[in-house]
Formats: structure tokens, C-alpha cells, sequence
């Protein structure tokens, strides 16, 4: 598998979470997008997101949301058979959709996507693609780092739609093996469907530094 390539480094200190308040969220304001930036967040157990005009707030939830122990119900099943899956084949049009500023909560600024879009072509950030026939119905994109996984946005057109996506890459990134993180940053009804749970920081911190150092997984080329 080919490794994916540095961006030029971040250039600025990023906010140690480690030293935020128990239950604080936002642990900085500032710095940029830059994929960088955006990838020295992740290693550090931050995430980015625009709370004003040009200003970033970087975020570090207490409790996080992760998934260690995926759930399938029987149906599932049944739309995983339905639907057709392929990787990285449309990132920048699941990085639209989920972009898509008539959503509820839509956060993806225009920058942000062109960051993604560099990321996936380093070999950082995926895609996983939903189909029902040939309409691309759902998906959802992140980033991977070692043995860690940052799910970022994901949206379906379908019923169950996005729920495939995300066991599709639960499965592709090998989450659910021993000190591998998945990453869903907050928990929703949605997702505790599925099996997310929270935990709480200090606990995320240190899974991450493990997650991090391990190998990275086999995604598409």
C-alpha cells in the first residue's frame, strides 16, 4: 500500500486538549484550514469548525463518540445487499453533498472542502460511496491516520443510505480490531443505533496516541 504524503506542516501551536475543563468543547479559536493544520488537529485530538465568518473553533467534545462495537440489524443487512459500495470513486461529490448549506447543521465551508480534497489526493481523507443503481444515494467521508479514523459528515438520499456508508468504512478501516479508533466526535440517536458510544476524554487521548502509531489500513489506490 502506498503511504500517503505530508502537506506542508502547520504553522501554528494548536490548543492542547489535555488542559481544557472537563465537558469543555471548544479549546481554541483561530489558525487556518490548511490540510496541514487540519491533520496536526486530528493527531492531537482536535477537530475544526467555522462558529463565525473566517473565525475556527477547534474542537475537543467531552465526552467523544467513537464506535468499538459496530451494530448490524436485519435491516440493515437487507439495504447492505440493496445498495452497491465502492471507495474513493466520487470524494469530491459526497464532500458536496454533505456540504450542502440547505442541510440542518451544515459546516462545511468552501475552504474546508478544498483542504479535504488535497487530503484525499495525499492519500489521507476517503470516501465511501453509496448506490442504487447508478444515482450515488448516500455516503460519508473522513480521514485516516494509522490506525485511527475521523468520520466527518455523511448524508443519504435513501433510507439506511448513510448507515451503509458507515459500516462500509467501519469495515474497510478495520475498526473493531484491538487499539484501532473510530472516531463519530459526538453521539446521536442515529449512531447509538448503530453501537456508538461515548467515553471520556482523558480515555479518548489515550487511545488516540496508540490508534495513531499503528499501520495504516488497505484503501483503495
Amino acid at each position: 500500500m502506498t503511504e500517503p504524503h505530508p502537506p506542508p506542516p502547520c504553522l501554528w501551536q494548536l490548543p492542547d486538549p489535555s488542559l481544557a475543563r472537563p465537558g469543555q468543547e471548544i479549546v481554541g479559536l483561530g489558525a487556518d484550514c490548511e490540510p496541514g493544520t487540519m491533520l496536526a488537529g486530528y493527531r492531537l485530538g482536535l477537530f475544526a469548525m467555522e462558529v463565525a465568518p473566517d473565525v475556527l473553533a477547534w474542537y475537543s467534545p467531552d465526552p467523544r463518540g467513537i464506535i468499538d462495537d459496530l451494530h448490524v440489524s436485519r435491516s440493515l443487512q437487507r439495504s447492505m445487499r440493496r445498495f452497491r459500495v465502492t471507495f474513493d470513486r466520487a470524494f469530491g461529490a459526497v464532500v458536496a453533498a454533505c456540504a450542502d448549506p440547505a442541510r440542518d447543521g451544515a459546516w462545511i465551508t468552501d475552504e474546508m472542502s478544498g483542504s479535504y480534497e488535497v487530503l484525499h489526493e495525499l492519500g489521507w481523507a476517503h470516501s465511501v460511496e453509496v448506490w442504487d443503481g447508478r444515482a450515488l444515494v448516500g455516503g460519508l467521508f473522513g480521514v485516516t491516520i494509522g490506525g485511527f479514523f475521523a468520520g466527518e459528515s455523511m448524508y443519504h438520499h435513501r433510507t439506511d443510505a448513510s448507515k451503509v456508508a458507515l459500516a462500509a468504512m467501519y469495515q474497510r478501516v478495520g475498526a473493531g480490531q484491538a487499539e484501532r479508533l473510530f472516531d463519530v466526535q459526538w453521539l446521536t440517536a442515529h449512531l447509538a443505533t448503530m453501537g456508538a458510544v461515548e467515553i471520556p476524554r482523558p480515555e479518548y487521548l489515550g487511545r488516540l496516541r496508540v490508534a495513531l502509531a499503528l499501520p495504516s489500513p488497505a484503501m483503495p489506490s
